[in-house]
């Protein structure tokens, strides 16, 4: 069965931005499933828009800034 967005619910959401990039901390239930973490990167482009970028590797400054928004995240996994 191939991906279906419509049956991909957000629990939860929060951002961390800085002038170049975004990293974005949510919780997902696809098809109403265990309840999943997931870190997205996101960094600017010339026109100044978010554009996707691979997570990777991470400085100690971005993961002290989204370890918060992970233990707020927790509270929404069963």
């Amino acid at each position: 069965m191939p991906y279906d967005r419509s049956l991909d619910e957000r629990v939860f959401s929060k951002s961390w931005e800085t002038e170049l990039q975004r990293l974005t901390v949510s919780v997902h239930s696809y098809n109403q499933g265990p309840k999943k973490l997931q870190i997205a990167r996101e960094n600017k482009d010339t026109e100044g828009d978010f554009r996707f970028a691979r997570l990777g590797r991470m400085t100690k400054e971005e993961i002290k800034s989204i370890l918060p928004l992970i233990q707020e995240a927790l509270n929404h996994i069963d």
